[in-house]
């Protein structure tokens, strides 16, 4: 009777992807209150391959750096951010980072750069726009994916400019896209439970909105697992849908799993999510975010087993190489600062997929 019912609760729905319906408030609400988490992966992966999708799989070969942890915001789910006088905060000088960038491509030659940074307020805009140009000049091959929307908003008040000033100068200087770090949750009684100081969702979707009508590729994110409703995560991915249906410009969705070790969070007995969780909220995102192409299991999130299991429930890129990444292991991740290329092909192969190496805007480059 159970197999029964759970089959009539999800039939409505089930018919709608089939027929490449939009699901709405309601359907995303029976799918992330579900416990049948096989049933949701298959929903996931039929609405995959109903919208076009094949068994590829793609990564892309990326460095991560991170110039500055020096923030002014106390986001209390944050593990990276420092104030200007604790002892291990930091601000690597341009001539540092551009160096160490060169010697890390004639290792790997790596295709992108994804640099995001604490909002740093003793450094002036031009600080950015020079490393953006510097990077872009000793590296011209390599995609710029650079600052979140909150840090793009942080060099409004630290230049007087507006959004879309700022941005055009980052691109004139070499900026590519922006990733999708900064939207945590919209909802306002989470931000203000969780990021008292940050801005208000409206103006990451200002910046989101601008860079998209400017010819400048995004990402999009959401922060699960901390104080949030399943209502609220569902509101998110429903705002994230309607900015796509206006710009276009989201080339992937990347559910993040909030890691509370080193955190308020720890100390009030937070927990990291289950990987049925994890796996629930990749279903989901691809069930209900049906005009964005790809959706990624972040390995370093997750760890790799699992991210092969998201291949199945909806997930059709698994990020990249992922160097040096900072932020989640400050917060407690385990999976490793780094994948080889091979060792990607493999796990992709491993999960029955076909590996395809990408640039940043999604052409392909290699496949296996």
């Amino acid at each position: 009777m159970a197999v029964v019912d759970r089959i009539a609760t999800f039939a409505p729905i089930r018919e709608k992807i089939e027929a490449n319906e939009r699901l709405d408030l309601e359907d995303g609400l029976t799918l992330i209150e579900s416990d049948d988490l096989l049933a949701l992966g298959e929903l996931a992966d039929l609405a995959r391959r109903v919208r076009g999708g094949t068994d590829e799989v793609f990564f892309v070969q990326n460095l991560y750096l991170n110039q500055t942890n020096v923030c002014r915001v106390k986001c209390k789910f944050c593990a990276f951010a420092r104030t200007q006088r604790q002892e291990d905060a930091y601000t690597i000088s341009t001539d540092e980072l551009v160096e160490d960038a060169l010697r890390q491509y004639e290792l790997t030659g790596f295709t992108e750069i994804h640099m995001v940074n604490g909002e740093n307020p003793h450094i002036e805009f031009e600080f950015y726009v020079d490393v953006t140009r510097r990077l872009h000049e000793a590296l011209p091959a390599v995609h710029l994916k650079l600052f979140t929307a909150s840090e793009i908003h942080h060099m409004t008040t630290l230049s007087g400019l507006t959004h879309e000033e700022v941005l055009r100068e980052l691109k004139a200087a070499g900026l590519g896209s922006l990733p999708g770090g900064g939207a945590e949750i919209f909802a306002e009684r989470v931000r203000r439970l969780v990021a008292p100081g940050k801005e208000s969702p409206d103006i990451w979707f200002h910046v989101h909105d601008a860079a998209h009508r400017m010819g400048i590729p995004t990402h999009c994110t959401m922060l699960y697992g901390h104080v949030e409703t399943y209502e609220e995560r569902i509101d998110h991915l429903l705002r994230l849908r309607d900015q796509q249906n206006r710009t276009g410009g989201f080339l992937a969705m990347v559910p993040l799993a909030f890691h509370p070790e080193n955190t308020v969070f720890e100390r009030r007995g937070f927990n990291f999510t289950s990987g049925a969780e994890d796996l629930k909220m990749i279903a989901v995102s691809r069930l209900m975010l049906d005009n964005v192409p790809n959706i990624k299991a972040y390995w370093i999130m997750m760890g790799m087993p699992m991210a092969q299991v998201a291949l199945h429930f909806g997930a059709n890129d698994v990020q990249g190489t992922v160097m040096r990444e900072k932020i989640f292991q400050a917060a407690g991740a385990t999976a490793g600062t780094e994948q080889k290329v091979g060792d990607l092909v493999r796990q992709i192969r491993e999960a029955g997929r076909i590996p395809v190496q990408r640039d940043t805007l999604y052409n392909e480059l290699r496949r296996w």
